[in-house]
């Protein structure tokens, strides 16, 4: 006993307290990464299902008829799975991205509270805010990657198109994420919130951001839907980037600095909010 006594260093000899602070954020973004390892051959299948069954129904099967229709053209020059390929990267990514930060928010707070436990360590409200977004951006990652693998295998993409659609994609993805996780720290409890925003906010913005046929074909009254998703500006950029859609240059700016833009205000948001709502 008089040995151990004497060797004693002290507890911030044998837990270094500044690695959790340099680190926090990927320690959380591990911790949400092994919960979402345990739904893995849920998301595998998702992610493969849903874009083969789309692409048979829609990009083949209707795909087929608009290619007829248009000649030898397609639309916009390209075959309309080309042309459709990144709408759904956008969306894709988005909703990859959202599953990662609103049910798994609400989590951490209400149903585990496992924030406050992590919070009551060295990890700061702002690792934690960064640590889900980086657990939500590997998943969006993951489901991107998927969906692109079935465009290629359809004959949609070609690769060389591939990192510029990756992108323009994550940023949508990163970009309405953050919008919801800086809403979703307000929320108590679900309470149908969640299938709220999908029909009356996911499924607008797919249905009305130029997915199916150029935006500018909409009725102007409905075009507003576009100029505000995320999924029409990446959408349009991954069009012009990938195979020479024409856009014009101050277009591309816009599209770029909009998607960013609201990352960082969702981001600025959800630091304050996360750090008031951990010291309740």
């Amino acid at each position: 006993m008089s040995t151990i006594h004497k060797n004693w260093q002290g507890a911030a000899k044998l837990i270094d307290p500044t690695t959790p602070m340099r680190w926090g954020a990927f320690y959380v973004a591990e911790f949400r990464i092994r919960g979402m390892l345990k739904w893995a051959a849920a998301i595998v299948a998702f992610g493969l299902g849903n874009p083969v069954m789309y692409l048979l129904s829609i990009g083949v099967g209707i795909g087929a008829m608009v290619n007829n229709s248009q000649g030898s053209h397609g639309i916009d020059g390209v075959p309309y799975l080309t042309f459709l390929a990144p709408a759904l990267l956008a969306t894709a990514a988005i909703q990859g991205a959202m599953d990662e930060v609103t049910f798994p928010t609400i989590e951490g707070f209400v149903w585990t509270k496992m924030f406050y436990s992590i919070n009551n360590t060295a990890i700061s409200s702002k690792q934690i805010v960064d640590g889900v977004m980086l657990s939500a951006m590997a998943r969006c990652v993951l489901q991107v990657m998927l969906y692109e693998l079935i465009l290629v295998a359809f004959g949609a993409l070609p690769l060389a198109s591939l990192p510029i659609l990756t992108l323009a994609s994550l940023l949508a993805g990163w970009g309405f994420a953050a919008v919801m996780l800086s809403v979703t720290v307000f929320i108590k409890d679900d309470d149908g919130f969640f299938a709220i925003v999908g029909r009356f906010i996911l499924t607008p913005m797919f249905m009305f951001s130029g997915t199916y046929f150029p935006l500018a074909a909409l009725p102007i009254w409905l075009q507003w839907i576009g100029w505000v998703s995320p999924v029409w500006h990446a959408t349009d950029l991954g069009r012009a980037l990938s195979y020479g859609h024409k856009v014009e240059p101050w277009l591309l700016v816009v599209h770029v600095v909009y998607l960013a833009a609201i990352g960082v205000v969702g981001m600025a948001t959800a630091y304050p909010q996360f750090k008031k709502r951990l010291a309740e």
